[in-house]
């Protein structure tokens, strides 16, 4: 039981700065402080981000609303960020990043968590995960921002990314922006309408929104107001500034087909390279292991098929939870295909593959 009230808990918090003073010239040890704070209240951590299950809403068939309270560790958080969320099952903990689509005061947030039929952790927590659990987030990321001074804003998604859209949407207009902002959401079916009933009162109550939701499935119509994005979806767009989120090919399409300003973040798995693999020796400094591995798949993947355990989320190099410092050899980036070969530089391994004999630190 919980000796301190969360919001007790939220007020102290800035009184640990000297103890994180301490900790940080390692005079203290930070676990061990976080072992004490913990006998006192489950989410009182000194650095960590606990946060406790307060609301659960459906809003969509597919997409479930999840708020959170945090403790006094989650500062600087931006609507249409992401986090990664841990759950520990099974002994094991898994991390899986997620869009917040609303950042309150007090510490309230709310993540858009959409379900996956093979997700062993978003299946976790729509079916399992009860009002009044604690979680572990791991620190905000993500560069899509609102263009304040834009004269009109395009916001394009497919699927769950609606979810960093609609945060950053939400913020915008509770701010008063008043230029023209078009939403169009690809969708499969429409059960997969996620917000549709918020959306549509946002549209009442400001005049300058207009949303859209386009189906994708087979039944869908297609032409300028249904099925998969085509270059006739953008007609009324002309001098906006645009955003998509969704799949890396619904963004690439989009992107190829726009001229103008445009933000974008893809969170499809990366499409692998065409060229065959060639065999590579991997060496895992800190395991004392080697294999022999190839240049075609990602460094995580090769690591974990070996036995290896890296910590790792969201699996397409946005959450930075599995980077990890190149000793020596070469890597290329599988989103850009840039190369990297200089020693005790960060990469992530979920999104880099071996161009040659490499040395990691894992």
């Amino acid at each position: 039981m919980a000796v301190l009230p969360i919001f007790l808990v939220r007020l102290l918090a800035p009184l640990l700065r000297p103890v994180r003073v301490l900790v940080a010239r390692r005079w203290l040890r930070e676990a061990e402080v976080d072992a004490v704070l913990a006998l006192l209240h489950p989410a009182w951590r000194l650095n960590r981000v606990f946060a406790r299950v307060t609301g659960r809403e459906w809003v969509s068939d597919d997409l479930l609303a999840l708020h959170l309270r945090c403790n006094g560790n989650a500062r600087g958080w931006l609507p249409g960020q992401h986090v990664q969320l841990y759950l520990q099952m099974e002994g094991v903990r898994y991390g899986r990043s997620y869009s917040l689509t609303r950042v309150g005061p007090g510490g309230r947030v709310e993540l858009g968590i959409r379900r996956q039929p093979a997700g062993r952790l978003s299946n976790r927590v729509l079916d399992h995960l009860p009002v009044g659990a604690w979680v572990e987030l791991g620190a905000a990321e993500g560069d899509l921002c609102w263009p304040e001074q834009a004269s009109g804003v395009g916001l394009l998604a497919a699927g769950s990314g609606i979810t960093a859209l609609l945060g950053l949407l939400r913020d915008a207009l509770d701010r008063g922006y008043s230029a023209p902002v078009m939403l169009l959401h690809y969708v499969r079916e429409s059960g997969q309408r996620a917000y549709q009933a918020e959306l549509q009162q946002l549209m009442l109550s400001h005049p300058n929104l207009q949303v859209r939701w386009l189906l994708t499935g087979p039944d869908a119509l297609v032409g300028a107001h249904g099925g998969r994005f085509q270059p006739g979806h953008l007609l009324g767009m002309a001098n906006f500034n645009l955003l998509a989120c969704g799949p890396a090919g619904f963004v690439e399409a989009v992107r190829s087909c726009w001229g103008g300003t445009m933000q974008s973040e893809a969170f499809s798995p990366l499409r692998r390279v065409a060229e065959p693999g060639q065999p590579v020796q991997l060496d895992f400094a800190r395991s004392r292991q080697q294999a022999t591995g190839d240049s075609h798949r990602s460094l995580l993947e090769q690591a974990e098929e070996h036995g290896l355990r890296p910590a790792h989320g969201c699996r397409q190099g946005i959450c930075a939870s599995c980077t990890c410092t190149l000793l020596g050899g070469a890597v290329r980036d599988l989103r850009s295909g840039e190369a990297f070969a200089e020693p005790g530089q960060p990469i992530r391994l979920c999104v880099s593959a071996p161009l040659g004999d490499v040395q990691l630190d894992l």
